[in-house]
């Protein structure tokens, strides 16, 4: 029976969508209970490996990521409570249960200080040993969905998740083939743009259509964070590791073990942390600071940045090595005042989103004001236009300070100003239809029309 006080047990279909995500490994020096724990969890976990001793266990754990042991106590050589402790110290944070035949209060309570999630007595029935392992995963998936809201309460508020790659431009549905393309498949990906270009929007939409899409999304802007503290938040640390490291910390890649970690602003890494990323990409371990022990890790990585990373590397403050590394599938963000035919609905959006949130009742968007949006450049992309809609619903109106466009602007009719514009990106374009067609979402048969309407 289960030493412990335990709580509610995790329904049957919780623990069933626990464990056959799991990744299981059990050390017994008993072939009799490694065989039945094998038969056990191995058609019910994506997958179960068993030895006979910690020296074979430790090889494995070396080579690849479990996500849960399940740890003899009294084996030949050191016990099961020895390696679990020697374990911590190396900074190995993932669930162990221990499970026993001869145990006291005392071992029990040694255990659980140890690290050890749950402790065991045997003999146990397979119910039990399997509303363990649910707990465990249980408790896990719970600290790192409480872990990844804590740092979002922290953030500025995201869009909500419908409609998200919002746009009809070609460009856009470019974009969203790109992630639909790249979700399936666990490489890393770069996405690059100008800031406001909704770079995150896109990571979380890569994120949301992968077959990992229930694991955590754990996004990090590497230039928000001290670059003397900034491992430790990446690869965590062990106790003792530096001056205040008073106990050992999980770092971002465990938290988003099975999931999808974000690194955005990338080209604020120092250059120090850039080669230990690269390192982590190619050998998919991680080293806690202070631990001798490399750590596998089941992390999907996408970075973003609105930096020119060739011209960094150009300029030394970025590794060539580790720019190609990341540059395996790129998906670059277009401003949006080369896609002005998404600005309606980006405005729609935003403007049933922010009411919502503000509740305050939508604003009318009528022509002169989206002909105002569609002339303006939009430095800030879709963040600004974000803001400016908030603004408006603040105030309860739109005015002409909600975009910087010259003061005649406002009193020019729709379809001057649509020709003005549309020159304009013609002009900017080099006189290619076809690529001024592009910029401004629409058809060349359309921008062909109007071009012959004013002889142009």
């Amino acid at each position: 029976m289960t030493e412990q006080p335990v709580a509610t047990e995790p329904s049957d279909a919780l623990a069933d969508r626990w464990l056959a995500q799991a990744r299981v490994l059990v050390v017994d020096d008993e072939p009799g209970m490694r065989n039945f724990l094998v038969r056990t969890l191995e058609k019910r976990c994506a997958r179960v490996e068993a030895v006979g001793d910690t020296v074979a266990a430790g090889r494995l754990l070396d080579a690849e990521h479990f996500d849960l042991i399940i740890l003899d106590n009294i084996m030949a050589g050191r016990t099961g409570l020895e390696w679990l402790g020697e374990l911590r110290r190396d900074g190995f944070f993932n669930e162990v249960i221990l499970i026993t035949a001869f145990a006291d209060l005392e071992t029990a309570i040694e255990a659980l200080r140890a690290g050890a999630a749950d402790f065991v007595l045997k003999p146990f029935r397979t119910k039990q040993i399997l509303n363990a392992i649910a707990r465990c995963l249980d408790r896990a998936a719970l600290r790192r969905e409480n872990f990844v809201l804590r740092r979002q309460l922290g953030a500025p508020p995201k869009p909500d998740a419908k409609g998200r790659l919002v746009g009809a431009s070609p460009q856009m549905t470019r974009i969203r083939e790109m992630v639909a393309r790249a979700a399936k498949t666990p490489t890393t990906v770069l996405i690059t743009g100008e800031s406001g270009t909704a770079k995150e929007i896109t990571a979380r939409a890569l994120h949301e259509q992968s077959p990992f899409a229930e694991k955590p999304f754990v996004p990090i802007n590497c230039g928000a964070i001290a670059a003397e503290i900034i491992e430790s938040e990446l690869f965590g640390h062990v106790k003792g590791a530096f001056t205040g490291a008073a106990s050992s910390r999980e770092g971002l890649f465990f938290y988003a073990q099975g999931g999808t970690l974000f690194l955005d602003e990338l080209a604020e890494l120092p250059l120090s942390l850039q080669a230990k990323l690269l390192r982590v990409i190619e050998d998919r371990k991680v080293r806690p600071v202070g631990s001798d022990r490399e750590i596998p890790v089941d992390v999907r990585l996408i970075a973003a940045t609105n930096a020119d990373l060739s011209e960094e590397v150009a300029a030394g403050r970025f590794r060539a090595d580790l720019y190609y590394r990341l540059d395996v599938f790129r998906i670059h963000l277009p401003p949006l005042r080369d896609r002005p035919g998404d600005i309606e609905p980006l405005a729609r959006m935003f403007m049933e989103q922010i009411s919502a949130q503000l509740g305050l009742p939508p604003l009318a968007l009528h022509p002169g004001v989206l002909s105002r949006f569609e002339a303006y450049s939009w430095p800030g992309n879709a963040r600004e236009l974000r803001n400016r809609i908030e603004r408006a619903l603040i105030l309860g109106a739109f005015d002409e300070q909600d975009v910087a466009v010259p003061a005649a602007a406002a009193t020019e009719d729709l379809a001057e100003i649509e020709k003005r514009h549309m020159l304009r990106v013609l002009d900017a374009s080099g006189g290619n239809r076809a690529e001024a067609a592009r910029r401004l979402g629409v058809s060349r048969k359309t921008l062909d029309r109007k071009c012959a309407e004013w002889n142009a």
